[in-house]
């Protein structure tokens, strides 16, 4: 049995393959013993791929694309989400909105974890033709700080994750007015990546890891993991509604999230476009670039 060790940068609903892979034993058939951590701050996993503490770092493909270029060399192996499964949650709409109507509006958009609510969020704005000016934006804090803020009367809608959104309006803490599922198309969210130095030391695991977590998605997007999901929810957040948090992985798997362990190559350009137009990179790396190396799975 071989062991490939995973960082992550938290512990998140939409990791689920990943979590149902372990628990159905689909690595364990593919001769691997997988172990993964989730760090926090999330900058841990540079660290623990820098140190081989871990072996891959699980997070925004943003990463990467920040650092194509510069002297640490990382290499994506492996899609995990297709999709961003992020909300907006209005205080006083009630009614699905258009992103023009943030306009004048106070936006609050967690930060702490990453950039990508935010950016991709200001990226469909500009998108659709709109000033992202018009709207401010509340940045760079913590999710949890955010709504809390949000509950003491700051801000008109909040960007949140599914589970931390439907908790939000369970609390009356107003209505899910946009969904990046729906509207915001196929997006390359979160990856698994490595030191580029390393892709052809691990790529005999990363191809029996990638094939367990794509049959996790199958297995998930055919309704077939329900046991599993179940354990999985009740292991990891005990102190979590379980039928929001199965609504939340249900809606997840409805919206494409695990659709594909393969990074898309239009939605990968696109992703890298919104974020060179925010000023997060220096150049528009392609998706061989963020490859970087002979990697685990093929470019659509």
């Amino acid at each position: 049995m071989d062991t490939l060790k995973i960082s992550a940068t938290a512990n998140g609903l939409n990791y689920l393959p990943e979590y149902v892979a372990v628990q159905g034993g689909l690595f364990a058939e593919r001769g691997l013993r997988v172990a993964a951590t989730a760090r926090d701050p999330w900058t841990g996993v540079l660290d623990d791929i820098e140190s081989g503490a871990a072996d891959l770092a699980l997070g925004g493909l943003w990463v990467p694309a920040m650092y194509a270029g510069t002297t640490r060399r990382l290499s994506v192996v492996g899609q995990l989400n297709h999709r961003f499964p992020m909300t907006i949650v209005s205080r006083t709409e009630t009614e699905p909105i258009t992103l023009d109507q943030l306009a004048g509006k106070v936006v609050l958009a967690p930060g702490a974890g990453g950039s990508a609510p935010y950016e991709f969020t200001a990226g469909l704005i500009r998108e659709a033709g709109l000033d992202v000016s018009k709207t401010r934006f509340v940045r760079d804090l913590s999710t949890s700080m955010l709504i809390e803020l949000y509950r003491g009367g700051l801000g008109d809608a909040i960007i949140l994750d599914l589970v931390s959104a439907e908790e939000l309006v369970a609390a009356g803490g107003g209505t899910i007015v946009f969904r990046h599922l729906q509207s915001g198309g196929v997006m390359p969210n979160s990856v698994y990546y490595c030191l580029t130095e390393r892709v052809e030391e691990l790529t005999d695991r990363i191809d029996r890891f990638m094939d367990g977590i794509a049959a996790a998605m199958t297995r998930i997007n055919l309704h077939a993991a329900d046991s599993e999901i179940e354990a999985v929810l009740a292991a990891r957040w005990p102190d979590k509604d379980s039928t929001l948090l199965r609504r939340a992985a249900d809606d997840m798997a409805a919206g494409g999230v695990w659709d594909s362990a393969v990074v898309d190559r239009d939605a990968s350009d696109r992703w890298m476009s919104i974020l060179f137009d925010g000023g997060l990179t220096t150049h528009r790396p392609s998706l061989e670039e963020l490859l970087g190396a002979p990697a685990a799975v093929n470019a659509r």
